[in-house]
Order: C-alpha cells, then sequence, then structure tokens
C-alpha cells in the first residue's frame, strides 16, 4: 500500500477537525454575529430598557461617550488595576509558583489556599469582602479598635486612596491563576540549568532573578495577557466591594456601563450603554491586536 503524502494527511486531519468543530463554531458564530449586530444597531439610538420608541441618533451616543471624563476614568481605572495584578502576579505569584514547585512540606494545603479564591464565584467573594470594609460593623474596624488600633479605622471607601488599596487588596486574593500557570511552565522546566547554576555557587535569589525569571518568558506573556484582558469582566470585584465609590472614583468600564442602563440609578440609556459597549469592546480588540503584532515580531 502507497504511503499517503504528508500534504494529503495533513489536510484529511484538518477536515477531520473541522467536521467535528462545525457544530459548535456554527453555534457561536450566529450567537456572536447576532450579538455584535444587535449591540451596533442599539449604540446609535435613544431607547430605554422597554426597547420601545426607539429614536435614531446617529454617532452621538460615541460623541457623548468620547467627551465623557468619567468613562476615561473608568478605563484608566481598568487599566490600573490590571498594572497593579500584573505586577502581583510577576513578583509575588512567581516566587509563590516556584517556591511550592520545589517541593515544600506542605504544599498541597499551600496550593489549595492560594486557589480556592479564584474558584470562589467572585461576587460572593466581593460582597463578604466589601461588609468586612463597612465604616461601623465592618470587620477591618472592628478588628483594628479591638487591638487598640482604633485611630486607623475609617471609612475604607469614602475617599480615593484607601478605596484604591482595597480594590488592589482584593485582586491580590485572586493570585491563583497566574500560580497555574506558572506552575504548569515550571513542569516543563529544564533542571540542568538549575543544577549547573549550583554547581558554580549561584545563590537563590539570583538562581530565581537570572534563571527562573527569563526562563519563563511564555508563562509571564500568558499572565499579562490574560490579566490585562480580564480587568475588562472584573464588574462584580468594583461592584460588589467598592460599589465605584467614593463618587465613581474607583468605577471600572463595567460599572460605568451597568450605572448607564438601569433606571434605578439613573440610568436606562440603553443605547448609550450599547455605544460604550462597543467602545469598550474595541479598546479589548486593540490589547490583545498588539499583542499578537509584538509575539510575531519577536
Amino acid at each position: 500500500m502507497i504511503p499517503r503524502p504528508p500534504t494529503a494527511r495533513r489536510f484529511r486531519a484538518a477536515a477531520t477537525a473541522a467536521l467535528f468543530l462545525a457544530p459548535l463554531l456554527l453555534f457561536y458564530g450566529v450567537y456572536y454575529v447576532y450579538a455584535f449586530v444587535f449591540l451596533g444597531r442599539t449604540s446609535t439610538t435613544s431607547v430605554d430598557l422597554s426597547f420601545t420608541g426607539a429614536t435614531e441618533v446617529g454617532l452621538r451616543n460615541f460623541e457623548l461617550i468620547l467627551t465623557d471624563r468619567q468613562f476615561w476614568i473608568a478605563i484608566g481605572n481598568n487599566l490600573f488595576f490590571a498594572g497593579a495584578q500584573i505586577a502581583i502576579a510577576l513578583t509575588l505569584g512567581f516566587f509563590l509558583a516556584v517556591s511550592l514547585a520545589s517541593g515544600i512540606r506542605f504544599r498541597r494545603p499551600f496550593y489549595l489556599a492560594f486557589l480556592l479564591p479564584s474558584l470562589i464565584p467572585m461576587s460572593l467573594f466581593a460582597t463578604v469582602f466589601g461588609q468586612m470594609l463597612q465604616t461601623d460593623d465592618g470587620a477591618v474596624n472592628q478588628t483594628l479598635r479591638a487591638i487598640g488600633l482604633g485611630a486607623f479605622a475609617q471609612d475604607w471607601t469614602g475617599s480615593a486612596g484607601p478605596a484604591y488599596a482595597a480594590v488592589i487588596v482584593l485582586l491580590t486574593y485572586m493570585i491563583g491563576l497566574p500560580i497555574m500557570y506558572y506552575t504548569a511552565d515550571l513542569s516543563t522546566t529544564n533542571t540542568a540549568v538549575l543544577e549547573a547554576a549550583m554547581i558554580d555557587g549561584a545563590k537563590t535569589w539570583q538562581m530565581y532573578r537570572l534563571i527562573l525569571f527569563p526562563m519563563l518568558s511564555g508563562a509571564h506573556k500568558t499572565v499579562i495577557l490574560s490579566l490585562l484582558l480580564g480587568s475588562f469582566r472584573w464588574f462584580e470585584v468594583v461592584y460588589f466591594s467598592t460599589n465605584s465609590q467614593p463618587g465613581g472614583r474607583t468605577a471600572i468600564a463595567g460599572t460605568y456601563i451597568y450605572d448607564h442602563m438601569f433606571p434605578s440609578i439613573g440610568g436606562g440609556q440603553i443605547g448609550y450603554a450599547a455605544a460604550a459597549s462597543v467602545v469598550v469592546l474595541a479598546i479589548a480588540l486593540a490589547v490583545s491586536a498588539v499583542n499578537v503584532l509584538v509575539q510575531r515580531r519577536r
């Protein structure tokens, strides 16, 4: 029997994969095409939640959004919180992952402790954290008063500094996902390099900084991109912890759009919210495009 040429085998494998994926691709294709068309059409109208009596306004919604200072504050917060979480992941997350992979005792309970927050629904986690920050009966202020540090008790969401710090602390608890990325990459690391470094007298900190950190460049890229794009899905993190306080200073793109959707909080501007969603989607796609271009150049 004459063997098939490599090109024919690859074509057959690709055709088989496409056949199995076709139903799923068709379902997602219809879903996303409908969602994008609906979002695009709604973004050029003035309409409320009833979706009746829609009035065409053209690009007026986009003009209002691009000149709204609060919108750009929300986008800036997205990038700021993403930058803070990326910095924490590349330092603390990297250190914890390497330490756990080195075979320390009780590493399984440690893995569970770090991964558990990533497995709990963020709405529940952020709600509990938000209750802890309450001024009068929150666990944080009560603990400070109980140990004689009542002078440090304050309204944690009443001023920008503590509110920003509270969100960053909450994001630090989500360090489990970066640890998973680093752990997976460490499992394929060539340990012979580390053994050679130890023989040459390299210290632990030097091995972390000069050998392991550069070797995990692939994991760094994955962590950075996932956290940067994930920052646009942190609605529940901010809404259930600080609720964009004080005065919208900790708002992000998700809470900004939410505030303009529901009449109970002064919103009900569905067309405006749809236009804001389009702008946020364009920003997220631009971030992805920049990452792809950087990867190709490298």
